[in-house]
């Protein structure tokens, strides 16, 4: 009767690994932007924190760490190329970073689903689904509405970005198939399990 109470409840463990992938998914738009083409969206690492993040967090642990970013972003220009929440939602990136709230909660409810073994190529398809197909559902509209792009247009704008997307979803999936190895538990609780039931 306790354990689905228990497992509602964020633990100072929990907390510890939402605020460690916050500082990763911000720590990964320190090294900038890639600008290709004129759609104003750039190229930038934050996407893999964001697979990462679903990928070994899981959905509630993962929206709370997308969310911790966002919030310290509207006072802080923690996302990339300097840029802060407001003005990320004022430009063409609009949908993309809204996206990431949906796109971590795809990978991580899918990521529960195939636990406790996960496995990579199914991990690859996993982050491709959230990490690009949700992700992209939720940016193009963005670049339309920012940019005043057809749909056709704000979807070629984006293809140069998608090889560089697919690299992403593979190093998650790889990343995540290892710390998964290591720590099998990772998610124990997450899933309804007593901590450590995994590892035996």
């Amino acid at each position: 009767m306790s354990s689905p109470s228990h497992s509602a409840r964020f633990t100072s463990r929990d907390l510890a690994h939402v605020a460690v992938f916050a500082a990763l998914v911000i720590a990964l738009g320190l090294p900038g932007t890639v600008n290709v083409g004129t759609s104003g969206v750039p190229i930038t690492l934050q996407s893999l924190g964001v697979m990462l993040a679903g990928a070994l967090l899981g959905p509630r642990k993962g929206v709370l760490a997308i969310l911790t970013v966002m919030a310290i972003g509207l006072v802080l220009p923690v996302l990339a190329g300097g840029r802060t929440t407001l003005t990320s939602l004022a430009g063409p990136t609009a949908g993309f970073l809204i996206g990431w709230i949906p796109a971590v909660l795809v990978i991580g409810w899918l990521t529960m689903r195939m636990l406790p073994r996960y496995r990579v190529v199914p991990g690859i398809a996993v982050n491709i689904l959230g990490g690009i197909v949700v992700l992209y559902a939720f940016g193009l509209p963005g670049m339309m509405w920012r940019a005043d792009l057809t749909f056709w247009q704000a979807l070629t704008a984006n293809a140069s970005y998608l090889p560089g997307d697919l690299v992403k979803a593979v190093v998650a999936a790889v990343v995540a198939a290892q710390v998964h190895r290591a720590y099998p538990a990772l998610l124990a609780q997450d899933r309804g399990l007593p901590r450590g039931a995994e590892a035996a």
